[in-house]
């Protein structure tokens, strides 16, 4: 039986369009959302008119998609031609998954451009979604901003996959005007070019769509990796607004100190001459009484009874300085480092050996003199260094109630919510467990996870949750909360690991709530494919 509607088997019942009609070279695609009467669960539905020949190529491609995994596409259920229809060749049918959300379109209708970080994130989940595409050879097509769903928790993908037609270098072009759309909220492709606060976004939009081999993007994985660079400034290397990092401040301060002590410019006095510049090794010029004159050697005369006081640098003169009557130079410095650095040393092995003469060796004295005590002079110091870091103490279990799956970004299809009860039922031998998927321990990357939330009937101080499973090596996140309608941020991390069997996870702090949520982030592989359980759940009193 087929629907009177569209030609299409009575398994999908239409229930709205989503999307204008769009006209291509081979006939009309409508986009439809419809209930899969078999599966009881929301699919986009496209209906091409014709069928027959002209869509064939359009189902070859769909069934290309339909091996791919990636949560930036939606994925081809099924794809196949019909009877009937309105036209008269019948009509070709793909089913996609459905996905919940709101359009870019509407979403910069509301609120106007995204934020830099947003429109990142946005455009580089569908380049990550369409570079799997290419790799097996399939031109997606259709990026557009009616397509493009912003879906609960910061993820996005494309609904319609894939369009009638498409090319690589066509989708590389689309994801550049997504992404001068997202950050501006509107196109380029009429009047004036719309600005760009960011230049390396707007670079990155000017390569996009750069028909030119040389200058544009050679792939979708390279618009991943530029939107996907960071800073790699460390916090011990900061970028300076200098452009020097501090191994050049420092040289450059060394640089200006060997000229300071190089040359010596001293201003000019009353009555004097020009300014008098000395070498390294000669002291500064001394100023004398107004109206006398430089010396042969650029030094002031001196009174014999200011003598003694202005020659303090003769002291620590070299032999030869003294002897040519030259003041001190770096030979001082040096004679005073080969002396003094010895007696700082000796000064320090001193103060040691006074301390741990008084410290140690008196606590070893105090030691024999009390018969019978041994006491360990480091354990105090290692009790207290060992001291591991505070958690909550968990003592009595806390009854459960209820339990329900917990799967906000499912796509409808339950997760054996049949058998969530023997998760707590006291049994270890039976278990809750996942829908088996294939690719990876991720969920398919298809979903971050999905959990179990478990009812404890009122708000209770918990401290601890048993776990055990048949399944060693599943990842859970433990989170509590007190609405359980809420979303999984609503649902704080408590505790977090890796089961092995039979754990107790302890908090590191009490925390008091009537649900706790064992959310599953990572499944093992069994069967063929990757699941996780939950053979018991118990919750832990604080105390």
């Amino acid at each position: 039986m087929t629907s009177t509607t569209t030609g299409l088997p009575d398994r999908y019942r239409p229930i709205s369009q989503v999307a204008p009609d769009e006209q291509t070279a081979t006939g009309v695609i409508r986009s439809w959302r419809a209930r899969d009467r078999v599966l009881n669960r929301d699919v986009a539905l496209r209906v091409h008119t014709p069928g027959g020949p002209p869509a064939r190529e359009w189902i070859t491609r769909a069934l290309t998609a339909g091996g791919l995994a990636t949560p930036a596409l939606s994925m081809v259920y099924d794809a196949a031609e019909g009877n009937g229809g309105d036209g008269p060749g019948g009509a070709a049918y793909v089913v996609n998954e459905w996905l919940e959300g709101q359009t870019l379109r509407d979403r910069l209708a509301e609120g106007g451009p995204l934020p830099e970080r947003e429109a990142r994130a946005l455009v580089r989940r569908l380049a990550e979604g369409v570079a799997e595409a290419h790799r097996v050879g399939l031109a997606v097509g259709g990026l557009t901003p009616d397509h493009v769903v912003l879906r609960p928790g910061g993820l996005a993908g494309l609904l319609s996959v894939p369009a009638a037609t498409g090319t690589v270098q066509g989708d590389i072009e689309a994801l550049g005007a997504l992404l001068e759309l997202a950050l501006t909220g509107r196109s380029g492709s009429s009047g004036p070019p719309p600005v760009i606060a960011s230049p390396d976004l707007a670079a990155l939009v000017r390569r996009a769509r750069s028909g030119d081999p040389a200058t544009g993007l050679s792939s979708a994985a390279t618009m991943v990796a530029l939107l996907t660079e960071r800073p790699r400034t460390g916090p011990q290397d900061q970028v300076r607004p200098d452009a020097l990092s501090d191994s050049g401040w420092m040289r450059r301060m060394r640089d200006r100190r060997d000229v300071a002590d190089a040359t010596v410019q001293q201003p000019a006095v009353p009555g004097g001459d020009r300014p008098v510049r000395v070498d390294r090794s000669t002291l500064p010029p001394v100023p004398g009484t107004p109206g006398q004159r430089p010396g042969e050697a650029g030094r002031w005369p001196v009174a014999d009874d200011d003598a003694e006081d202005l020659d303090w640098g003769s002291t620590f003169a070299d032999e030869d300085d003294v002897a040519d009557g030259e003041g001190t130079g770096p030979s001082a410095r040096r004679r005073l480092a080969l002396v003094g650095l010895p007696l700082l040393a000796l000064v320090i092995v001193i103060a040691f050996a006074l301390w741990f003469g008084k410290n140690v060796l008196s606590v070893a004295g105090s030691v024999d003199e009390v018969p019978g005590s041994t006491p360990s002079a480091g354990a105090p110091a290692s009790s207290s260094a060992a001291a591991p870091p505070p958690t909550a103490a968990a003592s009595s279990p806390i009854p459960v109630t209820a339990a329900s799956v917990f799967d906000p970004y499912g796509d409808g299809e339950p997760e054996n919510t049949n058998r969530v009860r023997l998760s707590f039922d006291g049994d270890p031998s039976t278990s809750w467990q996942t829908l088996g998927y294939r690719g990876s321990a991720q969920f398919g990357n298809l979903k971050p996870g999905v959990g179990v939330l478990y009812d404890l009937g009122s708000a209770q101080s918990v401290g601890a949750v048993t776990l055990v499973t048949e399944l060693p090596g599943t990842t859970v996140e433990v989170r509590t909360g007190d609405d359980p309608r809420g979303d999984l941020d609503s649902f704080p991390v408590a505790v977090s690991g890796t089961l092995t069997g039979t754990d107790q996870l302890a908090f590191p702090a009490p925390v008091t709530a009537r649900y706790v949520l064992v959310w599953v982030t990572g499944l093992v592989q069994a069967d063929g494919g990757f699941t996780g359980g939950l053979a018991e759940v118990t919750p832990l009193a604080a105390g």
